[in-house]
């Protein structure tokens, strides 16, 4: 129950992922970049589609529309070689505190999670927390065995690099 995956120190930052219970997966990272632009990182989709798919998965983004606030919905729609359709992901949010929180649902399936971002700043740099909720053991058997846990030190590593270097992010 307790499966953890620690990206490698010696590359940038750390991304930690912790199976913390039978349907919960806390995932955590350090940015350097203060948490408003985190945070508008998250909710602003022409910069969400430039970080937020990992390249290694093969995966592009097709579309972005995310209307940000409570009982807002949203609807990403991405390819990949091996599908003959777009795949879409979509859910609602349930709570939007700038810059602090954002809850979200993945409602693609019914074994669909609830996501749980929360910022906190300190000194410039901003801690992320992501707690991935699933309804149930086996949709989170599930959501492991399909890699896509595995991802988010690859979408951070990105995202590291959007904060960093666009200036997008730092006229926003």
């Amino acid at each position: 129950m307790d499966a953890k995956q620690t990206s490698d120190e010696a590359q940038g930052p750390v991304t930690k992922t912790d199976r913390h219970s039978d349907r919960e997966v806390v995932v955590t990272r350090t940015f350097d970049g203060p948490a408003r632009l985190v945070f508008e990182a998250w909710t602003t989709p022409a910069l969400l589609m430039q970080w937020w798919t990992p390249k290694s998965f093969g995966i592009t983004f097709i579309s972005c529309d995310a209307d940000v606030r409570p009982g807002g919905t949203y609807r990403f729609v991405m390819g990949h070689p091996d599908f003959d359709q777009p795949m879409a992901f979509v859910g609602r949010y349930l709570e939007v505190d700038p810059p602090r929180r954002l809850v979200w649902t993945n409602e693609e399936s019914d074994d669909g999670s609830v996501t749980t971002l929360t910022l906190e700043e300190r000194d410039g740099q901003t801690h992320l927390t992501l707690r991935d909720l699933y309804p149930s053991e086996a949709a989170l058997d599930e959501a492991m065995a399909s890699g896509a846990i595995n991802a988010y030190p690859e979408q951070f590593t990105a995202l590291d690099s959007l904060l960093i270097g666009s200036p997008k992010v730092h006229s926003a």
